[in-house]
Formats: structure tokens, C-alpha cells, sequence
């Protein structure tokens, strides 16, 4: 039995999280928050005080790990039985994630983790690297982003909606750098899949981008 997959990949703070449940509740399929996986490990690292030069360390925790996705209106994780979901939008998590993601034997060690989500009646799954890495085979394929500008902006309003402090031109510098480092990372770089519908939200409501996205299904 075939089942279908729909990937969206995208630079950080393009909306790829939201566009994606939203689909994957639409659609009535299970849903994949790949940067959730690379989180939750960040989160498991920082809790066991790794170093992050340690890769054996980094493998070992990573191997290790239990992790639960509970995809309502928001998304929920566990670690180890922990709720870990007001960690993951940390900037520091995402920071950390970032820097072990260009770890080729770490990608290694989550890439059937991630693979695993793949169920019937089929999987959304969002990410940097799912249409070209993880389910090269997916039959959507979608390239969401924005400009640093409007991504720094949609996140500065998010961490001042929780009650976070937060910097716009700091939360700029940080999106940009890490950009620069998932595009220059030797595995599993952020590109763009040659068979991926290329979208680009800096001007879109997300109702739009989910109609668009829905439409290369239909």
C-alpha cells in the first residue's frame, strides 16, 4: 500500500509549522514536526549538560530518547515522558538544534525516527529536509518562506503574545544566521527540491498558503 506524503520545507519562521497542521488536520493525515525532533534533542542535551563537541555524547542521548507529538490546534511534545512544548520555540532550542543538525551521524540516528511517522492515510511533514533527505519519493512537494524581515516580525510578535522579552533586530540576526548555516551545512543543506512547489508568504494570509498548498493535492 502506497502512502501518500506531503512535504514542506522552508527556512525557520515561514510558517511551515502552522500551514502544515493545518493541512495535515484538513486533509486527515498524521503530522511530522522534524524540527521538533532536532528540539527535543537540544532539550535532552542541555537537561544531561553535553557537550556539544562530544558527538558520541550527542549519539548516545539522541539513540536513547523517547519522544511523543500530540497535533491539536498546537502541537505538544514529550521527552521521556516530560512535557517539553513551552521549551521547543525557545530561541536558545532552536540555536542549539541548528548547530547539531549539521551533525551527519546525529541525522543519521533521527532519520528513521522521522521516517517512522510515515502511516496510513499518509503524513504531513515539514521541515528543512524532508522533500529532498527524508522522503525524497513524496509525491507534494512545497518550498515555503519569507523574507528575514517578516519572519523576524511574526516571531517578535509571537514571544511578545507569551509574555517573552524579546529584541527584533536580535531575532533578525539570529534567522539570518541560521539560514546561513543550514544552507551551508555539508549534510542535508536547506535547498530548494528541484519537483517542489516554491511559495513564497511574505505578503500571504496563511489561509492562502493552505488553499494553495491543498490545491497541489487536489
Amino acid at each position: 500500500m502506497r502512502i501518500p506524503v506531503l512535504t514542506i520545507d522552508g527556512p525557520s519562521g515561514a510558517g511551515k509549522g502552522t500551514v502544515s497542521r493545518l493541512a495535515a488536520k484538513k486533509l486527515g493525515w498524521h503530522y511530522l514536526d522534524s524540527g521538533s525532533i532536532y528540539r527535543s534533542l537540544a532539550i535532552a542535551l542541555q537537561n544531561a549538560s553535553v557537550d556539544l563537541a562530544n558527538e558520541n555524547e550527542i549519539i548516545i542521548v539522541a539513540q536513547a530518547m523517547v519522544l511523543e507529538f500530540e497535533c491539536n490546534d498546537e502541537l505538544v511534545a514529550r521527552l521521556n515522558g516530560e512535557n517539553i512544548t513551552s521549551q521547543l520555540g525557545l530561541e536558545s532550542t532552536g540555536n542549539l538544534a541548528s548547530q547539531i543538525a549539521v551533525l551527519p551521524d546525529v541525522r543519521r540516528v533521527l532519520l528513521q525516527k522521522q521516517q517512522d511517522f510515515k502511516r496510513p492515510p499518509g503524513l504531513v511533514a515539514d521541515g528543512r529536509d524532508m522533500g529532498t533527505v527524508v522522503f525524497p519519493d513524496a509525491e507534494n512537494k512545497v518550498f515555503l518562506t519569507a523574507s528575514a524581515a517578516k519572519r523576524a516580525e511574526r516571531r517578535y510578535k509571537q514571544l511578545i503574545e507569551k509574555g517573552i522579552d524579546a529584541n527584533l533586530v536580535d531575532i533578525r540576526n539570529e534567522i539570518e544566521e541560521r539560514d546561513r548555516r543550514d544552507m551551508e551545512r555539508k549534510a542535508a543543506p536547506l535547498v530548494i527540491a528541484c519537483d517542489a512547489l516554491y511559495i513564497d508568504s511574505s505578503d500571504m494570509a496563511i489561509e492562502a498558503v493552505v488553499e494553495k498548498v491543498l490545491n497541489l493535492i487536489r
